[in-house]
């Protein structure tokens, strides 16, 4: 059995495929670029949503930190992904942190404009309320499979999903090169630092994986694959 990645990380669809030409050239025009800095918040958990965030480069985590300030990332965005309506849709503050995890640059959308084009646009709402649905199922599907493995199974899946996070469309499995750091990726598997970097070492001497520095590359993809199908 193989694994629908899909259940786990959405791929990206462009915001502006839902909207006709006329909105699509308001919000181009309307739309401002803002560049983060890695390690800047873009917002933070109970704030209010100042509008939509189009990922035109880089990559952003999604998390909730702890009493502890332990963070634990439930998603990443990438090129090409946008967020930051839900919280306008349900007119509550967010229940996540944004922050960039590399050099980010996003197309901004205040939220006067979104709310104008929402409004007056039924077909935005519920393509933008389909969407939202498939995300929640994703993160649900995340937090409850992490919840039944095992450490090392958590680690596999991670692997294979964030392949999938930072593959480009002319790659394979084989060639992806997951940069991120370990902190992000204890908080993306939910364990401890040196729990993560011990497994990885194991992955590594079994040659499942090779890395340098923070860069990981995954030689073996169905090890993983039968690692997280036999449970």
């Amino acid at each position: 059995m193989e694994y629908n990645i899909e259940k786990y990380h959405l791929k990206s669809s462009s915001f502006f495929d839902f909207l006709t030409a006329s909105e699509a050239l308001l919000l181009k025009d309307k739309m401002t670029r803002i560049e983060y800095k890695k390690g800047e918040y873009m917002f933070k958990q109970n704030s209010f949503s100042k509008g939509v965030y189009i990922i035109r480069k880089g990559k952003v985590k999604i998390f909730q930190t702890n009493a502890d300030g332990k963070q634990s990332i439930v998603y990443i965005y990438k090129k090409g992904d946008y967020f930051g309506y839900r919280p306008l849709l349900a007119e509550e503050p967010h229940p996540v942190s944004a922050m960039a995890m590399d050099q980010v640059v996003v197309s901004f959308i205040p939220r006067e404009i979104f709310n104008s084009i929402i409004s007056k646009s039924s077909h935005l709402a519920r393509k933008l309320l389909g969407v939202l649905s498939k995300e929640f199922s994703v993160w649900i599907n995340k937090m409850t499979i992490f919840s039944q493995y095992a450490v090392k199974e958590r680690v596999a899946l991670s692997l294979l999903i964030l392949s999938s996070v930072y593959q480009r469309n002319d790659e394979n499995l084989k060639s992806v090169k997951i940069a991120i750091s370990r902190d992000d990726f204890a908080g993306f598997v939910g364990t401890a630092k040196e729990t993560l970097v011990r497994m990885l070492r194991i992955f590594k001497d079994q040659n499942i994986i090779t890395s340098k520095g923070t860069k990981i590359t995954i030689v073996k993809p169905k090890l993983l694959w039968d690692m997280v199908s036999e449970n």
